[in-house]
């Protein structure tokens, strides 16, 4: 079967994106050496590495300057929590006396999910008591409520920096009462979003993973799809391809899981 012709517009503009990424690269290897110098100068001043004021306003000004800029605050706050804890992590390792390990990995190695997959997206937790659970988080813990996608009774969202925890009780279905009736309170399943929900479930099914559902797309545009529990690693998966806009956690896709396996 013969290949298309490649189009050369599109390699012109992956040139361009190979270029910024470069670019990007060095900034980032810039800013991380000015952090190594921040370092040294609170070693000899005594000043404590971590500095939470400093931490509040870099995520709330540049939250404004990717406003400004047309970018979606919360992914550039992702961006910048994610250097900021790089940051953080080479000013207490940058003294230590030994070697840091080899970081080199065969690209043989990578699986398809590991391909695809891009963090923790959110984890879901049944409780019995959503109002209990809810004021331990945000009194004892400092997590504060967050907006869902499609609101319901009997689900909260809390978050705590890119964190996020999905509380839901008895009360949001008949599915998840059953559930907590047989299994107890606990995490019920951890999402993981993946670049291609499609993609992803055919390599874990290629794979021989235990599935519990197609690949379902939500109002939001949201594709989403789930795995089975595993008792051998004892941990039920999601996986969410955020291809719509920006929102929170959908309450729809929360409770299907629930939905699925009442039905199993």
């Amino acid at each position: 079967m013969s290949q298309p012709a490649p189009n050369p517009q599109l390699a012109a503009l992956r040139t361009r994106i190979d270029e910024l990424d470069a670019a990007l690269i060095a900034i980032v290897a810039e800013r991380l050496a000015v952090c190594r110098e921040v370092a040294d100068v609170k070693q000899g001043t005594d000043t404590p590495v971590i500095q939470p004021a400093r931490v509040r306003d870099v995520v709330t000004s540049r939250r404004q300057q990717a406003i400004e800029a047309g970018v979606d605050a919360d992914f550039a706050e992702q961006l910048f929590r994610v250097l900021l804890t790089e940051t953080h992590r080479i000013e207490v390792a940058g003294h230590r006396p030994d070697l840091a390990p080899d970081k080199l990995a065969a690209a043989g190695q990578r699986s398809g999910l590991d391909t695809v997959a891009s963090r923790v997206d959110h984890i879901v937790i049944a409780v019995h008591d959503l109002a209990a659970a809810t004021l331990s988080l945000v009194q004892r813990f400092g997590f504060h409520e967050v907006a869902l996608a499609d609101p319901r009774p009997g689900i909260v969202a809390l978050s705590a920096g890119g964190v996020t925890f999905v509380f839901v009780g008895p009360v949001a279905s008949p599915a998840v009462a059953a559930y907590l009736a047989q299994h107890g309170p606990g995490v019920q399943h951890v999402s993981i979003e993946v670049l291609n929900a499609g993609y992803a479930r055919a390599c874990l099914q290629d794979g021989g993973a235990p599935l519990l559902t197609d690949v379902a797309v939500d109002a939001d545009g949201h594709e989403q799809f789930f795995a089975a529990d595993d008792p051998a690693a004892g941990v039920q998966l999601g996986f969410i391809s955020r291809t719509g806009h920006r929102v929170g956690v959908g309450t729809a896709n929360v409770l299907s899981m629930f939905d699925a396996m009442a039905r199993r």
